[in-house]
């Protein structure tokens, strides 16, 4: 062998494991473990007081002034009141209400803790309302916020490394088992963060500890309260039969028109988002106003409940599953294209989460495409979600998980559609997806 050069050294690769073996590293387990009980337990009574707004805002109020039920045009001006508020607290409050939701779901770390009260407002007002948006957005800001705060007042020295692992372990612990299964949350996290290599056990197994403390929390607190667990949960789920040479076809057919779609209110949302923040408070009141108008357009042409148009989805699954012969096509197809619109009005100005409007309208496109022949209503509602769901979120292992978990045993019969109709809604939105503008080479100085 050739002799080393003078002055250089052999050193091995780096242990990319030696934080784990570390005592920090275990006693930032225990931190995790013990903030996910907290954090958990705060983000359960965030998801009910969410819920009991929606309840008192959208029936029991227009009961109690003096309406037999809720009438068709009450979306309207329930949405203006609350664009206003949303519009104001943004405009006035620290960190602007949060994260745009236009952008997408970014992994932004976790905010100060100046900024949670602004965020937490400006989502208990969108989402208690009817704003066409998931609460996993906010949830993963606060939860993450929190768990930062919190070590800063037991720890004050902590590194920025810690305070990084720390927010990301709130975040999972937040959103624990709203999607259904920590595991779920955690896929989601992990594509929207995108670590990669061994240093993604490093920085996940925290976070999973998190989660998994956080589920327990969740299903000890609806069960003592009787509220439930706010996840996500079908009820009986037609049986799939075995997928068909036809059926990929439709796998194919499904992935590229939720690629279009995506795109377009991907362009949509941040060209009204554009416009409304030059006038943030009236622009944001006004988007209100649409998203309750296409409410009122949509219960008063099908003939259906305009709630079907508001909020995020997630808790209509189900019924739409299992009530989907109710539905002609023409009541379907409307209330795909009103639910896409205010989905885009609500991004451009609300705060919130694009995940489950996205598996909403995707479900709802799959169901109406299963009345054409060599569709299975099953495979039909799980290929829209998974496809829907990449086009907007470009997540693709969570989409494909999101859409087959959700159906439980028959998930696994319809796994192979949704694997291609996901890919293929990827593919195909990353090629419609404008590429980033080169940076500006440096010019030289002239002297």
């Amino acid at each position: 062998m050739p002799a080393e050069p003078a002055g250089t050294s052999v050193t091995g690769p780096a242990d990319p494991y030696a934080p784990v073996r570390s005592r920090r590293y275990v006693g930032l387990l225990v931190m995790a473990a013990a903030l996910g009980v907290p954090v958990s337990a705060i983000a359960f009574g965030f998801l009910a007081l969410v819920s009991e707004l929606q309840s008192l805002t959208y029936t029991e109020l227009p009961k109690a002034l003096g309406f037999e039920g809720t009438p068709s045009w009450w979306p309207v001006p329930l949405l203006g009141v609350a664009g206003l508020l949303v519009g104001v607290t943004v405009r006035h409050l620290p960190g602007g209400g949060g994260h745009r939701p236009a952008e997408g779901l970014v992994s932004t770390g976790a905010p100060a803790a100046a900024e949670l009260p602004g965020i937490a407002l400006a989502a208990l007002a969108s989402l208690g309302v009817g704003a066409v948006l998931g609460p996993e957005a906010p949830l993963i800001a606060l939860g993450g916020g929190l768990a930062v705060w919190a070590a800063g007042r037991v720890k004050r020295d902590l590194a920025p490394e810690a305070r990084t692992l720390v927010g990301a372990s709130g975040s999972f612990a937040a959103v624990s088992a709203l999607l259904g299964s920590p595991l779920l949350g955690a896929f989601l996290l992990m594509e929207v963060a995108g670590p990669a290599g061994p240093m993604l056990g490093v920085v996940l197994v925290p976070g999973l500890l998190s989660a998994g403390v956080g589920a327990l929390i969740f299903t000890g607190l609806g069960s003592w309260t009787g509220l439930g667990t706010y996840s996500l949960t079908l009820g009986e789920v037609p049986p799939a039969a075995d997928p068909g040479i036809a059926e990929f076809g439709w796998a194919l057919v499904l992935g590229v028109a939720a690629a279009f779609a995506g795109a377009g209110i991907r362009r949509l949302a941040p060209a009204l988002q554009e416009r409304v923040e030059r006038r943030t408070v009236v622009a944001t009141a006004a988007m209100g106003l649409v998203i309750g108008a296409l409410a009122l357009v949509y219960a008063e042409t099908s003939g259906k409940d305009g709630s079907e148009v508001l909020y995020s989805g997630e808790h209509e699954l189900g019924h739409l599953l299992s009530t989907s012969a109710e539905y002609s096509v023409g009541a379907l197809v409307l209330l795909v294209v009103c639910k896409s619109l205010a989905y885009c009005a609500s991004l451009s100005c609300f705060r919130g989460g694009p995940v489950f409007p996205a598996m909403f309208v995707g479900a709802v496109a799959g169901v109406a495409l299963s009345h054409l022949p060599g569709l299975h209503l099953t495979a039909g509602f799980a290929m829209g979600i998974g496809a829907m769901c990449v086009a907007m979120l470009r997540l693709p292992m969570t989409s494909v998980l999101l859409a087959t978990l959700l159906l439980g045993g028959e998930g696994l019969t319809v796994m192979p559609l949704v694997i291609v109709a996901v890919v293929v809604a990827y593919v195909v939105t990353l090629r419609l997806t404008p590429a980033p503008a080169p940076a500006e080479q440096a010019r030289p100085e002239v002297a």
